[in-house]
């Protein structure tokens, strides 16, 4: 029927309502920044890397298991400049923080990081000095993926998420979901007990990144 419909339309035979019909059935409208939006999300490239026990579920993603492919994102690259998502998957020593943040600066714009872990997100059970207290501290995260280790299922829910932070469609923090929007933990004054002026700014500018 639609390759009927497709030849009579090349012929210059449909009209009126059948022509209407064809169009609103064929033709969709958008913003070119929506369809830009779709087309990252769609065709991101993670990089090759890995830290700790975190990549090896991260390994697990472009098996026929959980196939990432599905969204778009099985061409992993071996180069920060041609990936536009790295994949924290691990602690972050000291020591390896500035070779981090080095490969995020030499990825393409624009580009997105992923915190997979409990380890990568705050430390987790490394709370001594060899470990940074979460890869946050020194580079932007937009994604963090809790568990220690997350199933490679919790991977693919953090990159859903990303998937539709891209589109302009973030999903509401769970503060937001249950209006417990002021509750945070902000490093506060130990002498009046009040945030800090800095952690009011980092605060608002978290609320205003939000929307």
């Amino acid at each position: 029927m639609r390759q009927l419909r497709a030849r009579d339309l090349l012929r210059g035979d449909l009209e009126g309502e059948e022509l209407e019909e064809h169009v609103g059935e064929a033709v969709l409208t958008t913003r070119f920044d929506k369809l830009q939006a779709w087309g990252r999300s769609n065709s991101i490239f993670p990089l090759t890397f890995g830290l700790a026990c975190c990549a090896i579920e991260m390994m697990s993603i472009v098996s026929p298991r959980y196939d990432i492919a599905r969204f778009g994102a099985e061409n992993l690259r071996a180069s920060p400049r041609q990936a536009d998502l790295i994949i924290l998957s691990g602690r972050v020593s000291i020591k390896m923080a500035p070779v981090v943040r080095r490969i995020y600066d030499q990825m393409l714009e624009p580009k997105w990081a992923i915190s997979m872990g409990a380890c990568s997100s705050s430390g987790g059970m490394f709370a001594n000095y060899a470990v940074v207290q979460g890869a946050d501290k020194f580079m932007p995260c937009d994604i963090h993926v809790p568990g220690c280790p997350p199933r490679p299922e919790a991977l693919i829910y953090g990159f859903n998420k990303l998937q539709r932070l891209i589109q302009g469609n973030p999903d509401p923090g769970w503060r937001r979901r249950y209006n417990a929007e002021g509750t945070e933990e902000w490093a506060r004054d130990e002498s009046t007990g009040a945030p800090s002026a800095e952690a009011l700014e980092a605060y608002a500018a978290a609320r205003r990144s939000l929307g």
